[in-house]
């Protein structure tokens, strides 16, 4: 087996429906791989499709977690052990065009890059082959450099949401450039890429964003990306306040990191006020108020949206 350009990394956990088809789409490549599948104690058959895949091809390598750790630990470990220069991010349910990863490689050797990011083109699961929508821009891109401004910028639900945030972007990354900055993704279950990208950004990489190379992300009807804990959002909280710690961040890096915060904030009070509610800690649910200004009116706003909308329904039904 020849060295590898690129080490891909597939975090999976129950993924025996797409498994199969995401290897595939790794391993026809056109440049020389080697594929780290790490299973995260699946309950399915994801680990036993995985181990027979690699019986029949020596470039996919399957590690298992002895427990579910999330994709963050799965793909740290999976990073830990890639032998390529490069690595690139493929999701278990996700597939890619054959020369992806050469377009992609092509664009940071020419362009001195540290990431390659390509918009991504959004699939039905009912119909993977069938139309296909841009995720992140409807216009051509072109070659665009991001700073951490306008990266954090681009992932504030304000302006881009419906998952149309870079976060979910899935870029080719220089392994020297996240050893040399011990660059690891956070141990949390919500942006855990997006804090990855920002944080390689706060330190100086050169990330470049361009059109769609033939990364197919597949949306599912039901996914669980939209029900996460409320401790999700405390993490990210936790993770934009380490990054807004970072000596030298430009002011409209900063100015943009604010403004992530105080989402994720609405976000979290939000979602304290939901679970007090069903748990009938009536005090703990005042004291979802007690936040900054701007908080405790969205907080606000949202209720008497919930409670008109509930009035409604109950005016209907009689």
């Amino acid at each position: 087996m020849s060295e590898p350009a690129v080490s891909i990394v597939i975090a999976a956990w129950n993924a025996e429906q797409t498994l199969r088809r995401a290897l595939a789409s790794a391993a026809a490549q056109m440049l020389p791989v080697e594929i780290i599948l790490v299973d995260d104690a699946s309950s399915d058959g994801t680990l036993a499709l995985a181990r027979e895949m690699a019986a029949a091809d020596d470039r996919i390598v399957v590690l298992e977690q002895s427990r579910n750790l999330g994709p963050a630990a799965a793909r740290n470990r999976a990073i830990a052990a890639a032998r390529a220069p490069w690595v690139a991010i493929l999701d278990a349910d996700d597939f890619m065009a054959p020369d992806r990863l050469a377009r992609l490689l092509d664009l940071a050797l020419g362009q001195d890059a540290d990431f390659v990011a390509d918009d991504l083109y959004k699939v039905a699961e009912a119909a993977p082959d069938g139309p296909r929508q841009r995720m992140f821009s409807d216009h051509e891109i072109g070659l665009q450099w991001l700073d951490t401004a306008a990266f954090v910028n681009a992932n504030l639900s304000a302006r881009h949401g419906g998952r149309r945030e870079l976060g979910f972007l899935k870029p080719l990354m220089r392994r020297r450039f996240l050893s040399d900055h011990a660059l690891t993704y956070a141990d949390i279950r919500l942006g855990e890429d997006y804090v990855l990208y920002a944080s390689a950004l706060a330190r100086g990489a050169r990330f470049l964003l361009t059109d769609p190379a033939g990364y197919c992300a597949v949306v599912r009807p039901h996914s669980l990306s939209g029900a996460h804990p409320t401790s999700a959002h405390a993490a990210l909280i936790a993770a934009d306040r380490d990054l807004l710690a970072l000596p030298d961040l430009p002011a409209e890096a900063r100015q943009a990191l604010r403004a992530h915060l105080a989402e994720q904030q609405k976000k979290w009070a939000w979602r304290r006020l939901i679970d007090a509610g069903r748990e009938r800690d009536y005090l703990r649910a005042i004291g979802c108020f007690w936040a900054p200004p701007p908080v405790a009116v969205d907080t606000a706003g949202r209720l008497a949206q919930e409670l008109m909308r509930r009035a409604r329904r109950g005016a209907s039904a009689s």
